[in-house]
């Protein structure tokens, strides 16, 4: 069913809103899989916070024109699905993922600002932590020398009662 001008500039305009949220892009084909297929790659990346959607290419040509994606509107071929993900590393890391499970799922392209990736940069990409977990590594990071320095303040303290224990013990045999 073909779309009239005025739903085609809503689907414009709805693309460009997740456009301009996202911070990473990439495209696949999706030639072949089944619905049970598609219905699982939906769930994985609705529980990663990635939006999936099917467009017309043309449309999805429009709505990176004057983006920093815009780079990507070359590899614009074909049946694809356009994971959005505001996370640099999620759309890459769900599809790439499912991709090895599934052979009918082709990575073509994805971008991030200024930058498009073939199919071996989504790879590369997907292989990277994500932000939460580089977040998480940075503030052990910085937590580290703080624990250290509590657990070595605790250790005098600590050294004390082990002595005294240890000259109480003595004591106690001493006078069994």
């Amino acid at each position: 069913m073909s779309l009239n001008r005025q739903e085609k500039a809503a689907v414009v305009e709805e693309v460009s809103a997740l456009v301009a949220k996202a911070q990473s892009i990439v495209v696949a084909e999706y030639r072949g899989l089944d619905v049970d297929a598609v219905t699982k790659l939906r769930k994985q990346a609705r529980s990663q916070g990635v939006q999936l959607r099917v467009l017309k290419n043309t449309l999805a040509r429009r709505a990176v024109s004057g983006t920093p994606f815009a780079g990507l509107s070359d590899k614009l071929v074909g049946p694809l699905v356009y994971g959005f993900s505001a996370d640099p590393v999620a759309a890459a890391k769900v599809l790439s993922s499912f991709a090895k499970d599934h052979d009918k799922l082709v990575l073509k392209g994805g971008a991030m600002a200024n930058f498009v990736m073939d199919e071996k940069g989504i790879k590369a990409l997907a292989t990277m932590p994500s932000r939460d977990e580089l977040l998480a590594k940075l503030m052990a990071t910085m937590q580290a020398p703080i624990g250290q320095f509590v657990r070595t303040l605790n250790e005098v303290p600590s050294r004390f009662v082990r002595t005294l224990a240890a000259v109480r013990d003595a004591k106690e045999k001493a006078a069994a």
